[in-house]
């Protein structure tokens, strides 16, 4: 296997300018998920496309997914930096195709074009965290990158909404240019050189199928509730997607230079901590989607006040991953602070369980600042762990393993919440005499009930997402098995190794990493 031999630091005092070239550069792609959101109506009255509109915000989410681990392996073999500058540069062109489109299919298009480049740019990002901050200190620096992460998916829609009603839904993509021409010249001169490595044949079969893989498992999980769950089009997609991901294992193994390493599977700090950040990604997403709708409906506020209710989460998440990356710096602290944010995730969506149409404000906002803290402290701590277990060589490939899994979690959260809550909505409304124009599926129409019937079916609502939270919340607690089976970091490992100044091998970094889990 080859490796990019990038150099380990930046320019002399080039730390604080290469991190703020790589904070914009999640800022940018976290935003593109969301801010979209509240842009849709508009785009699909602007463009003429009602019917097919779920695609543009599915068409980033499948793209982005699928190429993670290609791009992360690509790092690998050819040098971080240069694919960073590459991957930008794909996202931002793409977000001017974006701008400019005069049809859906065309939005579309730019929008997988888009998530292309964004894939990259966020695996990339914290695989370079690695690559430029020693193991004592990455825990921090990811911190950041967490917080970018969660704040941009909060943010967003309120963007999303300013942009569309003050300018344009165009202006939701035209304004990464700006923001991503300043990232990639800070990068072009902060980031450390990157020198190709020796050359390898690319895994163009491993990666044709994890795309493959990928691009099921979103579809299923998008649009599972709209075609239905026992269609035969998500029937076929499931069938498949297990089929091609039994084909992955052999095909791995027989790669010169896997884009999925099959022994990176053999660890269980990797497949734990995967586990863990799918699990926690899954809670996540459905606290950051459907809280403001609950927000919005249930207590009638605009989608702008939505964002000021959240702040407490917004704070929460903000002063946990702060803190969390302090803590980081000893390693054997990582366990005990992937606990602490899965018991606070998990007391957090306990208490949204209980939230109803009359719940008070001031109440919610320490509901949401407990599971903020939660949130907060659980990415970063999931990510550190896997890097310090693995040798710079695979550094992409390892971050790109939990990558992948994180963003699968994220649309397999908003999949389930979205059904479990559209299933509990009309059991709780079925049978209730409606107006005209009302629709179980479309809560937006509760407004013209009439205002008896109305406090009822608010107060269906709100049980229903409480009941959506309750459900969810279990996985959390097979988060929390996994993270007692993790077992406590070390210090010892490749991490320590290339710290220390020697090359690791994969295979000692295993070892180090099966050492210090518990047999089972």
């Amino acid at each position: 296997m080859s490796k990019a031999s990038e150099s380990s630091s930046p320019r002399a005092g080039g730390v604080a300018a290469a991190m703020s070239a790589l904070i914009l550069a999640v800022l940018l792609a976290a935003l593109d998920q969301t801010i979209v959101s509240t842009a849709l109506p508009r785009m699909a009255q602007d463009l003429n496309g009602f019917d097919d509109i779920a695609w543009v915000s599915a068409a980033y989410l499948l793209a982005s997914t699928a190429v993670t681990p290609l791009w992360g392996k690509l790092g690998d073999m050819f040098g971080r930096k240069r694919l960073y500058l590459a991957s930008t540069s794909i996202f931002l062109i793409a977000s001017v195709v974006c701008g400019l489109a005069q049809n859906l299919p065309e939005l579309i298009g730019a929008r997988v074009l888009q998530g292309v480049g964004g894939g990259g740019m966020i695996v990339l990002t914290f695989a370079l965290v690695g690559d430029i901050v020693a193991p004592s200190g990455r825990g921090r620096y990811q911190g950041m990158f967490g917080s970018v992460y969660g704040v941009a998916s909060i943010v967003g829609p309120l963007l999303g909404g300013v942009f569309t009603d003050q300018l344009s839904w165009r202006w939701a993509f035209l304004v990464n240019l700006p923001i991503g021409i300043v990232a990639m010249t800070i990068a072009a001169w902060a980031l450390p050189a990157a020198t190709r490595g020796a050359k390898a044949r690319i895994d163009y079969a491993g990666a044709t199928l994890l795309a493959a893989i990928a691009t099921g498992l979103v579809l299923v999980t998008s649009f599972g509730e709209r075609w239905g769950w026992g269609s035969p089009a998500i029937v076929g997609l499931i069938v498949a997607t297990v089929a091609l991901a039994l084909l992955l294992v052999p095909v791995e193994r027989r790669a010169a230079a896997p884009v999925l390493p099959p022994v990176l599977l053999a660890s269980r700090t990797v497949v734990f901590s995967s586990l863990i950040g799918f699990f926690a990604n899954a809670a996540m997403f459905a606290v950051l989607v459907y809280l403001p709708t609950y927000l919005q409906i249930v207590h009638g506020v605009s989608a702008t006040l939505s964002g000021i209710h959240m702040l407490p989460l917004v704070a929460g998440l903000v002063i946990s991953q702060s803190l969390a990356g302090r803590w980081a710096a000893h390693v054997e602290r990582l366990r005990t602070i992937l606990l602490a944010g899965l018991l606070a995730n998990l007391a957090g969506l306990l208490l949204l369980g209980t939230i109803g149409a009359a719940t008070d404000t001031l109440v919610l906002s320490v509901y949401f600042l407990i599971t903020g803290v939660g949130i907060g402290m659980i990415p970063m701590v999931v990510l550190t762990t896997v890097q310090n277990s693995v040798p710079a060589a695979d550094l992409g490939a390892a971050s790109a393993v939990v990558t992948f899994a994180r963003s699968i979690g994220a649309a397999f959260g908003v999949a389930v919440f979205g059904a479990l809550l559209s299933t509990g909505f009309a059991e709780r409304t079925h049978g209730l005499p409606t107006a005209d124009g009302f629709d179980a599926a479309r809560p937006d129409t509760i407004g013209r009930l009439p205002a008896a019937l109305r406090d009822t079916v608010l107060d269906a609502f709100a049980r229903a997402t409480a009941t959506g939270y309750l459900w969810i919340a279990p996985t959390l607690a097979v988060g929390i098995l996994l993270a007692l089976l993790l077992g406590p970091a070390r210090k010892s490992g490749a991490a320590g190794r290339k710290s220390e100044g020697a090359t690791p091998t994969l295979g000692a970094a295993v070892a180090d990493a099966k050492d210090s889990v518990p047999a089972a």
